[in-house]
């Protein structure tokens, strides 16, 4: 079954909570004053009342809407090309990849594209982990842009706040972590601690609330963690379902909120 997002707004003095599917197409809105639920395809009228369940309270009239206007169906969808929540895990390595030349290019261009494949990987690895929060109250979003051709990697909202994760690509090497430095391999230590702090520090700019910052290592054959900061969750890849044990944040409705702002590109234009 295709799960239902719920979307709080003010709507001409009234507070409304509406129902829409991942790709922003309206279902529903529930009138908390007035009561009723509106359902604009009748088809969907359980699976709009499970997803309304937690907010509803006392006696709920549930029918088609009473004057449906172009307006109340305008606010529960963003313009495609503003709308961030169909975005793949790692959209903007793939889109750099499929830009990259022909495999008749230099040995240089080669392994600089291998390089960003095994970072698409591990993001495509993490992405999955991080949808399957959703059964546990979380929205996930993947490939967040930021001004400066930055990216947020994974932001999940959910019951335990909001986190902006980046993801280290490891496969079978060894990671050691000295606060801010990162060495994977036998590769060049790399301030990753410091990058997931600032994603983290633009993310609750944008959004006007606490973000914390989030390090997943994916693949890696060891991982030496000296000292273990205080700031920054730093999982194995195989530590992501782990997330949603947090909770005591953020209710439904906040995290719901925030993530309706989250999915707004416009959001973002300002860090």
């Amino acid at each position: 079954m295709t799960r239902l997002r719920v979307t709080p707004a003010h709507h001409h003095g009234q507070d409304r909570l509406y129902v829409s599917l991942p790709d922003g197409t309206g279902v529903a809105w529930y009138d908390k004053s007035a009561g009723r639920v509106s359902l604009v395809y009748a088809a969907r009228r359980e699976a709009v009342l499970a997803a309304l369940a937690p907010y509803l309270t006392g006696e709920v009239t549930v029918g088609p809407p009473p004057v449906p206007t172009p307006a109340d169906l305008d606010r529960l969808s963003l313009h495609p090309d503003d709308d961030l929540a169909p975005n793949r895990p790692g959209e903007s390595l793939q889109v750099q990849l499929d830009a990259m030349p022909s495999p008749g290019a230099s040995l240089r261009l080669r392994l600089r594209q291998d390089a960003r494949r095994g970072a698409l990987l591990a993001q495509q690895f993490v992405g999955e982990q991080l949808d399957r929060l959703e059964s546990a109250g979380w929205r996930v979003l993947h490939s967040v842009p930021l001004p400066g051709a930055a990216s947020v990697d994974h932001l999940a909202i959910g019951p335990g706040g909001v986190l902006a994760i980046r993801t280290l690509p490891a496969r079978k090497q060894r990671v050691r972590i000295d606060d801010p430095l990162v060495r994977t391999g036998r590769a060049e230590p790399l301030p990753q601690l410091r990058w997931a702090r600032q994603a983290a520090e633009r993310a609750t700019l944008a959004l006007a609330a606490a973000v914390g910052p989030v390090l997943v290592v994916a693949g890696a054959a060891s991982l030496d963690v000296r000292p273990v900061p205080q700031d920054v969750r730093i999982l194995h890849d195989t530590e992501v379902a782990s997330l949603a044990d947090l909770g005591g944040v953020l209710k439904p409705v906040d995290v719901e909120a925030l993530y309706a702002a989250a999915r707004d590109r416009h959001t973002w234009l300002r860090v």
